[in-house]
């Protein structure tokens, strides 16, 4: 390579570095990691994020002199920033969802753990039975599992697992598993409890959602519904005003 070449190449690797360091600073490779899309370049996310706040910065600057009193430079400042954090408001959304559908999964992957321990299997040809189906979890066993068969020590490989789908539900399965490797506690009796109560708490979790919707959908019927049913009766009388008049 010629050195017209190399130094062509040098103001690149420079931005790569800049682009990267400033990725770490922002916590985004852990915010893409729990969103489950560590395929999504850095670069392009650093470059969506300076697009939303450009985009907010014009919108302020917009809006900036319709706004009455003091708010003027709250607006201009503000639309800048909350443009320049909605792709991280997004991964954050995704990041929820999947942790939803992981949960969603994982009862029953506690029992098909269970009747593999039972039958003697070990933790790790579990995770790759359940690596086979699809859904976040099935795709963080699977790492899991690549990285114990390429020579990472179990520990390890759990305590990657933990962090890569932050919250106690995993975190009890993979004490669980650590606990039977080195005490030797029958794994199978552990996961059924595990799995019968995050089943109640996945239960009861429903039926707080469903008690709180009940009064939104009861708002609804009394903002919405009540008042067109009214407007249709009233549009009924006065276009059969004349006869009901008549008839008097």
């Amino acid at each position: 390579m010629s050195l017209h070449g190399v130094g062509g190449d040098l103001p690149a690797m420079g931005r790569s570095r800049a682009a990267a360091r400033a990725a770490l600073r922002l916590g985004l490779p852990g915010r893409l990691r729990r969103a489950g899309v560590e395929d999504v370049p850095l670069a392009g996310v650093l470059l969506a994020k300076l697009a939303c706040g450009s985009v907010g910065g014009l919108a302020g600057l917009a809006a900036a002199p319709a706004a009455p009193g003091r708010l003027p430079l709250l607006v201009a400042v503000g639309v800048p920033i909350a443009g320049f954090l909605g792709p991280d408001a997004l991964l954050e959304r995704m990041a929820r969802r999947r942790h939803r559908r992981l949960l969603g999964a994982l009862p029953d992957a506690l029992d098909l753990l269970a009747v593999s321990a039972a039958a003697g299997r070990s933790p790790v040809l579990g995770f790759a039975e359940l690596a086979t189906g699809t859904g976040p979890l099935a795709r963080e066993l699977a790492m899991t599992v690549a990285e114990i068969r390429c020579g990472r020590r179990q520990p390890e490989a759990l305590r990657a697992l933990r962090e890569r789908a932050p919250g106690p539900e995993l975190a009890a399965l993979c004490a669980a598993i650590e606990r039977s490797t080195r005490l030797g506690s029958p794994l199978a009796e552990l996961l059924r409890r595990q799995s019968t109560s995050l089943r109640r708490s996945q239960r009861r979790d429903v039926e707080e959602r469903a008690a709180r919707a009940a009064p939104k959908i009861q708002l609804v019927v009394a903002l919405v519904l009540v008042p067109s049913v009214l407007l249709m009766i009233v549009a009924g009388l006065v276009a059969n005003a004349d006869r009901l008049i008549g008839s008097f």
